[in-house]
């Protein structure tokens, strides 16, 4: 469970920080903004970001 509310909160700050960086960065380069394509990309990015980590830093004791 514990993994859960972890996953949960990277999911939920991804997402915040993604809409803030994707806003300011279309006001920049006179974009469109589309928040919803920005908040699922940040957030599975965010997810196998700090999974990725999770994993490759868990050894193995034999």
């Amino acid at each position: 469970m514990k993994i859960i509310e972890a996953n949960l909160v990277v999911i939920f700050w991804a997402i915040i920080f993604g809409e803030v960086i994707g806003y300011i960065g279309s006001a920049l380069e006179v974009m469109t903004y589309s928040p919803f394509t920005i908040g699922i990309v940040t957030a599975v990015i965010g997810v196998i970001f700090v999974n990725g980590i999770h994993f490759l830093g868990i050894s193995r004791t034999e």
